[in-house]
C-alpha cells in the first residue's frame, strides 16, 4: 500500500518546483465548483417554500407547499441528461478545437442557462435551462479534467485532482449555506439569489483562460510541435533544469508521434475499441462509472429533501454539516495520495461507502421514523460523504490516465457520459423509493446501493491497475506491453527510461562541450 513506486519521471518530484502549473490547474478546476454548487442549490430548492410556490402546489391535506414527484425528477434529471449529451460531444470538439475552447464554450452556455432560470416562472423554460446547464456542466467537468491530466506533472496529478474535488465540495458548501440563508424567504428571491452565484465561477475561468496555454499533448497530436514546446515551457517553472524539461518534452514528442503514425488515416471512434485501446477504454469507463454505482447521486442531490422526509429537524443545517464532511475527506486525501496507491484508496473508499448504505437500510428497517433512526441516518450520511469525496477524485484521475493522448478526450467524454447516464437513472428513480407519495422506502433504499458497492469493490481488486507517479507516456508503454493489472506497479518501462537517459546524456555532453571551449 505504501512504498516507492517505479517511475522514470524526469522532473523534480516535489511541489514547490511546480507551483506555477498547480496554480493554473487550480483555476481550471474552478469549473467543478459549478457542479457542486448545482447539486447543493437545486437539492435545497425542493424543500424551499419560495421555490415551491412557483413550481409546486399547495397540499391541503399536508397543509404545506410540496412538489410533484415528476417535476422533481425532471428538474434534477434533465441537467444530468444534458451532461450526458454534452460529454459525448467532447471528443470530436476537443480533437479539432482543443481544451481551452471547450471551457470557453461551456461558460457561454452557463450564462444563457442561468439567465433563463432566474427570469422564468414557466416549467417548460426551466426544463430547457436545466438541460442547457447540463451540457455546460458536462463540458466544464470533462474539459477541465482532461486539461489537468495532460498538463500536471505525473507525481502531482493526484494532488491536482484532490484540488478539483475540493472545489466541488466548496461549491456544495457554498450552495448549502446560501440555501440555508434564503430558504425562509417566501418570495422568488429565495431561489433567485442562490442562482445568481452561477455567474461567478465561469466568469473567473473564462477571463483566466486567455492567459493560460493550451494542453501541450493536444498540440502534439495536431502536429504543432513548436506550439507544444512553448505551451509546456509556460506550464513549467522557469527554474526547472533544462535537461529535465527536454527529457519530458522528448518523451511526450516520441510517444505521441508513434501513436500518430499508428492512427494515420483511421477513425478514433473505431480505433478506441481495437487492440490494447479496447482494454484502456473499458477500464476508463468502468472506473469513472464508480461514481454513479455507489449511490452518491441520490444522496448528493436529495440530501436536504431526504433528511426532511426522514424526520430530521433543521435539515438545511445538517446538509451543510454533511457537505463539510466531504471537504474534510478530500483535504485528508491530499496528504496521502502521494504516498498510498490509488487502488487501495479506491478499495477503502468503496468498501466504506457500501457499509454506510447498508447501515441506512438496517436502521430504518429496525426503527423506521424514530428520532434515533434519524440521528443514525445523519451520522452515516456524513460518513458516506467523507469516504466518497475522499476517493472520488482518484476515480476521475484514473479514468483520464488510462487512455492514450489521441483517445483521451473521446474515451473520457464517453466515460463521463455513461456516468451521468447512471446518475440520471439514480436521480430519476430515487423519488419513487424515498418519496412518501410513492414506495416510501426512505433509508431502506440503501440496501440496493450496498450490493452495487460490493460489485465495484471486487472489480477494483481484480482489474484496476496502479498508476501512481507514472507519466502518461509510461502508462502508454505498460499498456502496449499488455501487462496484467496486478503487475503494473512493479513494471519497469525500459523504452521510456532508455529514451529519457539518452536525452539527458546528450544534453549533459553538449553542456560539457560548451564549458570546454576557450
Amino acid at each position: 500500500m505504501v512504498g516507492t513506486v517505479i517511475s522514470g519521471n524526469p522532473l523534480q518530484l516535489d511541489i514547490l518546483s511546480h507551483k506555477k502549473c498547480l496554480a493554473i490547474c487550480f483555476v481550471v478546476t474552478i469549473s467543478s465548483f459549478q457542479y457542486g454548487l448545482d447539486y447543493a442549490l437545486v437539492g435545497g430548492f425542493m424543500a424551499m417554500p419560495g421555490f415551491l410556490k412557483v413550481f409546486g402546489y399547495y397540499d391541503e391535506v399536508a397543509g404545506k407547499w410540496v412538489i410533484d414527484p415528476m417535476v422533481q425528477q425532471l428538474i434534477s434529471s434533465l441537467m444530468t441528461i444534458g451532461t450526458f449529451i454534452g460529454s459525448l460531444s467532447v471528443g470530436p470538439f476537443s480533437s479539432r478545437y482543443g481544451r481551452r475552447h471547450g471551457l470557453w464554450t461551456a461558460s457561454i452556455l452557463n450564462f444563457i442557462a442561468t439567465a433563463i432560470m432566474i427570469g422564468t416562472t414557466n416549467l417548460g423554460a426551466l426544463y430547457f435551462a436545466r438541460f442547457l446547464l447540463g451540457i455546460s456542466v458536462g463540458w466544464f467537468l470533462t474539459f477541465s479534467q482532461v486539461y489537468i491530466n495532460e498538463t500536471a506533472p505525473g507525481h502531482l496529478r493526484g494532488v491536482t485532482f484532490a484540488v478539483y474535488q475540493s472545489q466541488l465540495s466548496i461549491g456544495s458548501i457554498v450552495g448549502a449555506a446560501v440555501d440555508n440563508g434564503t430558504h425562509t424567504m417566501l418570495g422568488k428571491k429565495a431561489y433567485r439569489i442562490p442562482l445568481a452565484i452561477f455567474f461567478v465561477a465561469p466568469t473567473i475561468q473564462m477571463i483566466s483562460l486567455f492567459f493560460f496555454p493550451e494542453s501541450p499533448r493536444w498540440l502534439m497530436t495536431r502536429g504543432r510541435e513548436a506550439a507544444a514546446e512553448s505551451a509546456l515551457r509556460r506550464l513549467r517553472n522557469k527554474y526547472i533544469k533544462e535537461v529535465e524539461f527536454e527529457a519530458e518534452f522528448k518523451e511526450i514528442q516520441t510517444s505521441t508521434a508513434t501513436q500518430s503514425d499508428q492512427l494515420k488515416g483511421k477513425h478514433l471512434w473505431i480505433e478506441m475499441w481495437k487492440g490494447t485501446n479496447r482494454r484502456r477504454s473499458l477500464l476508463s469507463m468502468a472506473v469513472i462509472c464508480f461514481h454513479c454505482a455507489n449511490g452518491s447521486s441520490w444522496l448528493n442531490i436529495y440530501t436536504t429533501y431526504f433528511l426532511t422526509v426522514a424526520g430530521v429537524k433543521d435539515a438545511f443545517a445538517y446538509s451543510i454539516m454533511i457537505t463539510c464532511m466531504g471537504l474534510i475527506g478530500v483535504l485528508a486525501s491530499v496528504f496521502i495520495i502521494r504516498h498510498i496507491d490509488r487502488r487501495h484508496i479506491l478499495l477503502i473508499g468503496v468498501g466504506a461507502c457500501g457499509l454506510c448504505q447498508l447501515a441506512f437500510g438496517v436502521v430504518w428497517s429496525s426503527a423506521p421514523g424514530t428520532e434515533v433512526a434519524a440521528q443514525v441516518v445523519v451520522a452515516f450520511n456524513a460518513l458516506f460523504t467523507f469516504f466518497y469525496v475522499a476517493y472520488a477524485p482518484y476515480a476521475w484521475l484514473l479514468g483520464g490516465e488510462l487512455p492514450s493522448n489521441h483517445f483521451r478526450a473521446h474515451t473520457y467524454g464517453v466515460s463521463t457520459a455513461l456516468n451521468f447516464l447512471g446518475n440520471w437513472l439514480g436521480v430519476f428513480t430515487a423519488p419513487y423509493f424515498i418519496n412518501p407519495a410513492s414506495l416510501g422506502w426512505n433509508a431502506k433504499y440503501g440496501y440496493i446501493w450496498f450490493g452495487s458497492n460490493m460489485i465495484v469493490f471486487l472489480f477494483t481488486w481484480a482489474f484496476i491497475p496502479e498508476t501512481r507517479d507514472r507519466t502518461l507516456e509510461e502508462i502508454n508503454e505498460i499498456f502496449e506491453a499488455k501487462v496484467p493489472a496486478r503487475k503494473f506497479k512493479g513494471y519497469r518501462c525500459v523504452g521510456t527510461e532508455t529514451m529519457r537517459a539518452a536525452v539527458m546524456e546528450e544534453k549533459n555532453a553538449s553542456t560539457a562541450h560548451v564549458e570546454e571551449l576557450p
